[in-house]
């Protein structure tokens, strides 16, 4: 296993066919997205018109890989009726469809019969795993690098299962 953990520019630059984003919580308490989270419960929306004001230099960084011929996608295993965090990554997703991800989100009852890895993870190139993980209250715990086979498999069966079920996000409406 790598003990070295890249940094999302460093694997997303690496990429050469693919990333994919599987996203099973129903809400994250990462530091970079207080005061987002917090400015959006106040009742401020992203606007499709300012883009300046939209998640940079993340955007960026898939605005490039996407440029190259990478394909990224991320699905989002929900609970409904969703949480407040969720309604949230909900309302600004759009953002991230413009920077050209893919965005799907499942309803977590259609997800029981998949076999899931206990952990968020991006899979790059179906060959490399980083997992995100968290703690019980949401905040990030780090993240760790595989490039173990069996796991790699796992991950990309459970994301394309997850896929085929999952809604469109232009087509996902909150519950």
């Amino acid at each position: 296993m790598p003990s070295n953990v890249p940094s999302f520019d460093e694997l997303l630059d690496g990429a050469q066919h693919s990333a994919v984003h599987l996203e099973m919580r129903d809400a994250y308490a990462v530091d970079y997205e207080a005061g987002p989270f917090a400015d959006w419960k106040a009742g401020r929306q992203l606007s499709p018109a300012d883009q300046a004001s939209w998640w940079r230099p993340w955007l960026d960084l898939i605005e490039r890989t996407v440029a190259r011929g990478v394909t990224v996608r991320r699905a989002r295993i929900v609970s409904e009726p969703v949480s407040e965090y969720i309604r949230y990554e909900h309302s600004g997703t759009f953002t991230n469809v413009a920077a050209g991800e893919q965005v799907r989100w499942l309803p977590r009852r259609q997800a029981s019969t998949i076999a899931l890895p206990g952990n968020d993870f991006w899979l790059i190139d179906s060959t490399l795993i980083r997992w995100n993980h968290f703690t019980g209250d949401g905040q990030s715990a780090g993240g760790e690098i595989s490039d173990d086979p069996a796991a790699a498999k796992l991950c990309a069966d459970a994301f394309e299962a997850v896929w085929q079920r999952a809604i469109p996000h232009a087509q996902y409406t909150i519950r």
